[in-house]
């Protein structure tokens, strides 16, 4: 496994910027998801800014927390946030390589993500709240489903690139595809995965507070809320932004010059919004289904990423 060294103040700094610039993109780019929705819907929509503007408003509410809620209730919005913005600073957002050297491993970032469905979850529960409760168990139940095919598609491109480190996979890849058979498959698993976990439909409505998956929000009111719903656009991004670097390496920069890096961050700025726009357009072009025939569904993307191992296997 390649293994690189552990960045330095300055690649530190840099990561911390890296990972600030994709928590203000974020209320723009489900800004746009919310935008491209209500066109489909045919109507006038909230506008592309509004994501913008609710979170700067429910800063300056006051937080109110049920009586019986715990500590886990009140430090989830932090949990979930801080999550998003470390795995925000190990992905190789810009460059080919990642800023946080050998601390950016797959494992390590698979488990920051279940850190976070974990607190999410637990949330609900700590409210004491059946509704949330209810709600709770629902995302853990979609996180079995779908982890496995996520973390199935990730090892195959890690053992065809022989390295578990995002940014040694991201600059082997962006090379040439050694096995392509293999990696388109892991491609297809992996996009189906990153489609669930950016909680679109049939799997999920992400900003509909009355569904059932979101019922662990149901408690949270000011700026508890407001980072929640930021955690989760950034989880959004984080998601798309790790198939972008994985699957799709196309203009990051191998050294840190001012043209290069700028370059780079409207590469990674228009593969951001195609991404959204084209999961937009697909999640609004499908009925929304029963919770029950989720499991039908998410087999299938399992056994892609199956097929793919095989076919690493077999050296295709």
């Amino acid at each position: 496994m390649l293994i690189q060294p552990l960045p330095s103040l300055t690649m530190g700094l840099f990561a911390l910027v890296q990972a600030l610039l994709l928590l203000a993109l974020t209320p723009l780019l489900t800004g746009l998801s919310r935008q491209i929705r209500a066109r489909m819907h045919s109507r006038r929509g909230p506008g592309l800014w509004q994501d913008y503007r609710d979170i700067a408003k429910l800063l300056k509410r006051q937080d109110v927390a049920p009586e019986q809620a715990g500590p886990v209730f009140r430090v989830m919005p932090y949990v979930l946030l801080g999550s998003m913005l470390l795995v925000s600073m190990t992905l190789p957002v810009l460059t080919r390589f990642s800023p946080f050297g050998a601390a950016g491993d797959l494992i390590a970032l698979l488990y920051l993500f279940a850190l976070f469905r974990f607190f999410f979850s637990l949330s609900g529960l700590d409210t004491g709240s059946t509704f949330a409760g209810i709600g709770a168990s629902r995302e853990l139940t979609l996180g079995v489903l779908v982890e496995p095919t996520l973390i199935l598609a990730l090892l195959v491109v890690a053992l065809i690139t022989g390295s578990t480190n995002i940014g040694a996979i991201s600059a082997t890849l962006s090379a040439g595809w050694i096995s392509p058979t293999a990696t388109f498959l892991a491609l297809l698993a992996c996009g189906f995965a990153t489609f669930i976990e950016m909680g679109k439909i049939p799997f999920d409505v992400a900003e509909a507070e009355q569904e059932l998956q979101e019922g662990p929000l149901t408690e949270y009111s000011g700026s508890g809320l407001a980072l929640v719903k930021w955690g989760i656009g950034l989880k959004q991004v984080v998601m798309a932004e790790l198939f972008l670097a994985v699957f799709i390496p196309l203009g990051k920069v191998t050294e840190l010059t001012a043209p290069s890096l700028l370059w780079a961050l409207v590469a990674t700025v228009i593969k951001l919004v195609v991404v959204f726009t084209l999961a937009s357009l697909l999640e609004n072009s499908l009925a929304r289904g029963r919770f029950l025939l989720i499991p039908r569904v998410t087999w299938l993307g399992f056994g892609v990423a199956a097929l793919s191992f095989v076919f690493y296997l077999t050296g295709l």
